[in-house]
């Protein structure tokens, strides 16, 4: 029924795109499971889709993986949920989704301020437990991007920007010059991080001739919706011609590392509980449950 994940994705791991140790500590079984990861090409939820994982493995480790709404309403039930696993659970370890912006000095400041990924930096610090992210190394994802030669250097960093753009306007209500000034820093920490990019949109007086290249709707480019970055969307129907298409190998990739990085802790006996945005989960569970069980 699904699309499982390309070769190449696989290849870009097992090839040196990911130096991680703990991605590359994996056994031959951890391979072959790789092919149980499905895509998000033609990919629909169903009333049965489970957003959360449960899985122990012989050695006494243990996954707690929840897939999460990304809110930082400290109201949302869903924070009363992840406390409740977690003081069930007395995890040893915690990933969490995206860089690691900290923490704020008590529960609900953190989750005003850093959502659900926050959260989970807030429950580990409070526990005094090591707090991870789930991410590979940006330099890694836009190595495997531009592996592809299916979009130029332009279009990967365009669409890094504009998607940190609407996630600022629509979660953080941040207002134009607020974008552009957050947008500005992100730059200047993208052009060093990553060489790829220090040549290419290195300002943000550069995004708008760039944006107006593809796109005169809407007119602006830190006005980008949010429907041009759903990964099991078609470009063509959301107007982001390339956006999907970009965040859906973005995830693929990133699903491989992110069920690897947690195997990996669960077969060194670690109780690993890990909070990501809810679409993750039922990509990577049958890779997991292949690798744990």
């Amino acid at each position: 029924m699904f699309k499982h994940i390309p070769a190449l994705v696989i290849a870009a791991v097992t090839s040196g795109l990911l130096n991680s140790p703990a991605v590359q500590a994996q056994s031959q079984g951890t391979s072959n499971c790789d092919t149980k990861l499905i895509s998000y090409l033609n990919w629909k939820e169903t009333p049965a889709t489970e957003w959360s994982l449960n899985v122990s493995a012989s050695n006494g480790g243990n996954l707690e993986y929840i897939g999460a709404s990304h809110s930082d309403d400290t109201t949302h039930p869903q924070f009363t949920t992840l406390r409740k696993t977690w003081d069930s659970q007395k995890p040893t370890i915690a990933f969490f989704e995206g860089p690691d912006r900290g923490t704020a000095e008590t529960e609900a400041e953190t989750i005003n301020k850093f959502g659900e990924s926050g959260y989970v930096r807030f429950l580990a610090k409070t526990a005094g437990i090591k707090a991870q992210s789930l991410e590979p190394g940006p330099q890694d994802e836009v190595n495997y991007l531009l592996s592809l030669k299916q979009f130029t250097p332009e279009q990967i960093k365009l669409f890094f920007i504009l998607r940190e753009a609407s996630r600022l306007r629509e979660r953080k209500g941040m207002n134009e010059a607020q974008i552009k000034a957050a947008i500005a820093q992100l730059l200047s920490k993208a052009n060093s991080m990553v060489p790829a990019f220090a040549t290419v949109l290195p300002n943000v007086e550069s995004l708008q001739p760039a944006y107006e290249k593809y796109w005169s709707a809407p007119a602006n480019w830190w006005e980008a919706p949010t429907a041009w970055f759903k990964p099991d969307s078609n470009g063509e129907d959301t107007g982001g011609q390339f956006t999907n298409d970009i965040n859906r190998h973005s995830s693929e990739f990133r699903d491989l590392y992110m069920y690897r990085l947690l195997t990996n802790a669960v077969l060194q006996g670690e109780k690993v509980f890990a909070v990501v945005g809810r679409n993750h989960v039922p990509m990577q569970a049958e890779a997991i449950k292949c690798v744990l069980k």
